[in-house]
């Protein structure tokens, strides 16, 4: 997955945001077993991931103090 845009995960709702975690979290888990099987190509997938996952959590911490 690229890297999510800041203002993309903005305009989009807390809900989709949540459902958008937990396909990423479900990603996570699949990058890792293949790192683990050596079956994944691109080690920093994982990094990637991780990364987009706290983004997305940032902006709906930040929604929900602004309510």
């Amino acid at each position: 997955m690229a890297k999510a845009k800041v203002k993309e995960i903005k305009n989009q709702s807390v809900d989709e945001l949540q459902d958008k975690v937990e396909k990423l979290r479900k990603e996570l888990m699949q990058y890792r077993f293949q790192a683990k099987t050596g079956k994944l190509e691109r080690q920093n997938v994982i990094k990637e991931t991780r990364r987009n996952i706290a983004r997305i959590l940032t902006a709906i911490n930040q929604t929900k103090k602004v309510k």
